[in-house]
């Protein structure tokens, strides 16, 4: 590296994962924070700074030490950078100080991302906290609406959803003494999160992924988001792009954001900083959050490459239970022996209801299969908390084969692909689309497939069969196709047909009415990818190998006159 030094304001979990990626790259960073925050835990030289990241005598004295100054968290004193940035000429804040401050204010936040066409909730400030201009917003937002501190709000601390009109007098008791915004109430669908990272060349964005909240507080981020079409993931990115385009400086930003019922995108928040739902990106991606953070603050290298997710995750916050060693107990009776679960403790001391404590990721080569793997450790955290178990909320398995014909008399000849994917355990689902008779619908479907989920698709014709090869035209997934023989010339043509594609559409064609090997063939197509099919097609070999083995012993013990009597013969 070229030797720069990066001061931290803060030195809590973000701070301590930054420090992890610094090692690594063989970046010195100095944290100002308490003696023994978890960040220093972990790095043990003479250039930290003992005191509070709000203190201006320590954040100066930090200046002192380094090159570049960032923070861990925004809630820092901003008048304090802005006077470092004029008497320390040589030390560069990242991202600004003027960025921060106004990223403080949420209601200047969003009036600022609204001043540069980002799309974001109707807010409305308050001024006189009163009873009276609280059922004036209601009247003008309608119920509920959000009900916000401006300031100093994080983890669901300063939020409070004001349901009714009988909710103003317990809004106001609970929140009346910091200055407020009102927000529209936004009928989301899934709450995204997507990483942006700001160089000196432009904006980058980490994959789209869904969180969940429990109180406000981040519980689980599934990566990438689960459900949702390809375009609406790249328009996320692209939102999330353009709202962190709006603010000056360097450095990575946290961008949380709605979904809503409609498809429409909403901007609800953003961090100047690495955020709790960017944690996959350790394990998921080829850099981290934290190394991005450091190369774009230091003007290093970040691919655009090294922001694809290697694999799917699942990232699982380790929140204090009843007991001060709740985070001890889950990762020493649950989290150690879980597969594919790699394990982050922040180093704090005791457990509270609600505290971030840890979090663990668990990676796998299908989401299926993480989310297997993660279902108990949520359920260990739930116990902890002494929060009732109850039935499980688990989505509906998306498909993951689409198997199509032209005609629902395809239908029959299907049945042996239904048969295995069946066996399988392979989630599909079946549509009529003829190429001929609806062909608007066929394209528009080959163009939403790989978007809707579905990785592989079987597509079964006669007569002309030009089903599976005007699919293949249109999307990126690989097409299977089965000649169905029609009444004329046994199904020689539809084969002809599907196997005759041009140069640049393939289409695999097994043969004519053999759905069953079309079936296996999408099976070993998905089972590139995930175990637990490998396993059920060498069982499937194996019985296969069985049954011939025993027919032939059969034969051998009775002779062929009676395997033939046996036979019906």
């Amino acid at each position: 590296m070229d030797g720069k030094v990066v001061g931290v304001l803060g030195g809590g979990q973000l701070g301590r994962m930054l420090i992890e990626a610094a090692n690594r790259l063989g970046v010195r960073v100095n944290i100002l924070d308490s003696p023994g925050a978890p960040a220093k835990q972990i790095s043990a030289h003479d250039g930290h700074v003992d005191g509070s990241f709000k203190d201006r005598k320590g954040i100066e004295e930090l200046a002192s030490r380094c090159d570049v100054l960032t923070v861990e968290i925004e809630h820092v004193d901003t008048e304090v950078l802005e006077d470092v940035q004029e008497k320390f000429e040589n030390v560069i804040i990242e991202p600004s100080w003027s960025t921060i401050r106004l990223i403080q204010d949420k209601y200047r936040q969003k009036e600022h991302l609204a001043s540069h066409q980002v799309a974001t909730a109707e807010s409305v400030a308050l001024d006189s906290n009163s009873e009276e201009e609280l059922r004036n917003v209601g009247s003008k937002l309608g119920y509920p609406f959000m009900l916000k501190s401006r300031k100093e709000a994080y983890d669901g601390r300063g939020n409070f959803p004001v349901r009714s009109e009988e909710d103003v007098p317990a809004a106001l008791q609970a929140l009346g003494k910091n200055a407020l915004y009102a927000e529209r109430w936004a009928d989301f669908k899934m709450e995204l999160a997507v990483m942006v990272v700001k160089t000196q060349d432009g904006t980058l964005a980490f994959p789209t992924v869904e969180t969940h909240h429990e109180n406000s507080v981040c519980k689980l981020v599934w990566a990438p988001a689960r459900d949702i079409p390809r375009d609406v993931t790249k328009k996320a990115q692209d939102l999330a792009k353009k709202a962190v385009a709006a603010f000056e400086g360097k450095g990575v930003f946290g961008v949380e954001m709605f979904l809503l019922k409609d498809g429409s995108l909403l901007i609800n928040e953003i961090a100047p900083r690495p955020h709790n739902s960017g944690h996959y990106t350790i394990e998921a991606c080829p850099i981290s959050q934290y190394d991005a953070h450091l190369r774009a603050i230091l003007d290093l290298p970040i691919p655009e490459s090294s922001l694809r997710l290697r694999e799917p995750a699942i990232m699982l916050n380790i929140l204090g239970g009843k007991a001060a060693d709740s985070h001890i107990a889950f990762v020493r009776d649950h989290a150690l022996a879980n597969p594919r679960t790699s394990i982050h403790l922040y180093g704090k001391a005791e457990a509270r209801p609600g505290r971030k404590m840890g979090h663990v990721t668990v990676t796998a080569s299908t989401m299926r299969e993480a989310e297997t793997l993660i279902q108990p450790l949520i359920d260990a955290v739930d116990d902890a908390a002494g929060k009732p178990l109850g039935p499980r909320e688990t989505k509906q398995e998306k498909p993951l084969v689409a198997v199509i014909m032209g005609s629902d008399s395809d239908m029959p000849v299907l049945k042996g692909a239904f048969e295995i994917l069946r066996k399988f355990g392979i989630s599909y689902q079946a549509r009529i689309l003829s190429a001929h008779r609806t062909p608007d619908r066929m394209f528009d479907f080959a163009k939403r497939a790989e978007g809707e989920g579905f990785r592989v698709i079987i597509a079964a014709a006669g007569g002309a069969a030009h089903l599976p090869g005007m699919t293949a035209s249109d999307t990126v997934l690989p097409v299977i196709g089965v000649p169905v023989r029609a009444s004329h010339l046994d199904g020689l043509d539809s084969l002809l047909s599907e196997v005759q594609m041009p140069r640049g559409v393939p289409c695999a064609v097994v043969g004519i009415n053999n759905s069953t090997n079309a079936g296996l063939l999408a099976a070993r197509i998905l089972g590139v990818a995930d175990e637990r099919i490998r396993r059920a097609i060498r069982e499937h070999q194996e019985a296969s190998w069985e049954e011939v083995k025993a027919k032939d012993e059969r034969l051998k013990e009775i002779g062929p006159e009676e395997y033939l009597k046996g036979m019906g013969k």
